[in-house]
């Protein structure tokens, strides 16, 4: 695309970082609190760092490599063909247009601290607001997205001191006896491997939630001055957040009991410095929560508008997604997101939690196309396996995608076959796609057969929430 402006280091590193940094990190200590010790938090924390590195790498490695594929899910096309790309293309677009369900559930939820009349973010008071903020955005972007990007770095650098600041506070007034009380979470107080990774499991859909975004910078990286750039940003987004994340999710354990901190409501950080400094805490937090989702409402709804963009583009998505306007932003595809995303909120009115609902099936799709993206580094690094550094870059890609495998278990299937209710309308317009490039034969056996269990996923969790099995 022939941009005027293009997008640095800065820019893309706020927006790995604003992209991941939304509501997850506000909430975070009860999440945990809920189902890990501090031990066993740890270990989760280490295990989830070593799988998003492999994916962090991945990313670095394949966008060194093959600078011309445009947007991530064109790895997949590489690996599996074009439906293949389709799947992993339309998983990150779902993904992220769920993702601004959460934020407008939770930022309502943080609202409802100064109007009480909101509730918890799910009423219909709270889904008009959040309506309102929705279509802002829509204009927003829709206005030019390189702008929007410079509007993110700031909103990024606003929303990072209050988290320091919590930090520092909570720092000062850590109990290490707290801390160390009740470390791996049971009577006698010590390691049993089965008690832990259970830990770790119910800990695992939490920890994937608040690293969702950290792709955004491979995203966006045909906007940006040079692919490398977004390689740089993506490890300078890993390392941020990584940091931010270990801190502000331990040290809670050491201000508060596990018990006191799950019945605190959300924004958890928000009571807990209230806890530690008084009312005005509670405030301060609040206000910060309202800007940092706004900072990644905003960068997610970017994301999915590039996504139909680029899929449009690579014949995965009909052309009347890659039109643009005087500004270079695809209308038509920004309109189709903000639309299913209205529709998406008024669900929100028969949902009993709706903030976890719609996170966890942000997280869950957006599985699909992180394996995918570990399986074409597979593929890549097998295909040089003769030159220098290519063994290691094949061992990113096998642990990258074992891990990627198993979090998709240890979070529960269901929230993923959920999803599959979605693919289908995704597969009607992949079919008309390919009839305007008038390919006759559109799936081959195989991909018939992936069609076939997207239909029984989506049946099977019809059923489910029909007769109560999946309680939405």
């Amino acid at each position: 695309m022939n941009n005027s402006k293009k997008l640095g280091l800065l820019a893309l590193t706020a927006l790995v970082v604003s992209s991941s940094i939304g509501s997850g990190i506000f909430g975070i200590a009860s999440d945990m609190a809920k189902g890990t010790s501090p031990g066993a938090a740890i270990i989760a924390w280490i295990i989830t760092g070593i799988g998003v590195l492999m994916l962090c790498l991945s990313l670095i490695n394949i966008i060194n490599k093959k600078p011309n594929l445009s947007g991530i899910f064109s790895y997949a096309t590489e690996t599996c063909g074009p439906f293949g790309g389709f799947i992993s293309g339309w998983g990150y677009w779902l993904s992220a247009w769920l993702g601004n369900i959460a934020f407008a559930t939770i930022m309502m939820s943080s609202l409802s601290y100064f109007i009480p009349a909101l509730g918890d973010g799910s009423n219909l008071l709270s889904i008009i607001i959040a309506s309102i903020i929705l279509w802002i955005m829509f204009f927003v972007v829709n206005n030019g997205i390189e702008s929007a990007a410079i509007v993110n770095t700031v909103i990024t650098i606003c929303k990072l001191v209050p988290l320091l600041f919590f930090a520092l506070v909570a720092i000062i007034n850590f109990n290490v006896d707290l801390f160390s009380a009740k470390f791996w979470g049971n009577v006698s107080n010590t390691f049993s491997f089965s008690d832990v990774i259970g830990q770790v499991k119910s800990s695992m859909m939490v920890l994937m939630w608040v690293f969702v975004g950290i792709e955004g910078a491979a995203m966006m990286s045909d906007r940006a001055e040079k692919k490398s750039v977004a390689g740089k940003a993506t490890v300078l987004g890993l390392i941020s957040l990584i940091a931010i994340y270990v801190l502000l999710s331990l040290l809670p354990y050491g201000i508060m009991d596990r018990e006191s901190i799950c019945q605190l409501k959300q924004p958890t950080m928000a009571y807990l410095l209230e806890y530690l400094v008084g009312p005005w805490g509670a405030i301060f937090i609040n206000i910060a929560m309202i800007i940092s989702v706004l900072g990644s409402w905003l960068s997610w709804t970017m994301l999915p508008t590039e996504t139909s963009l680029l899929m449009s583009q690579q014949g995965l998505l009909p052309k009347k997604f890659s039109e643009l306007n005087s500004k270079n932003v695809p209308t038509y595809s920004l309109l189709f997101m903000t639309v299913l995303a209205q529709i998406f909120i008024f669900t929100l009115l028969f949902t009993n939690k709706a903030y976890t609902f719609a996170y966890s099936l942000c997280t869950a799709s957006i599985f699909v196309t992180w394996i995918l993206v570990c399986i074409y580094q597979i593929k890549l690094s097998y295909q040089n396996i003769s030159k220098k550094g290519e063994v290691i870059q094949f061992i990113i890609g096998i642990v990258g995608t074992l891990f990627y495998a198993w979090a998709i278990w240890a979070s529960g299937i269901n929230y993923l076959l959920l999803c599959m209710i979605a693919y289908i309308i995704g597969i009607y317009l992949y079919i008309k796609a390919r009839k305007e490039k008038k390919i006759k034969q559109i799936f081959s056996k195989t991909e018939l057969f992936v069609i076939f269990l997207i239909l029984c996923g989506a049946i099977y969790s019809i059923y489910n929430i029909i007769t109560g099995k999946i309680n939405v």
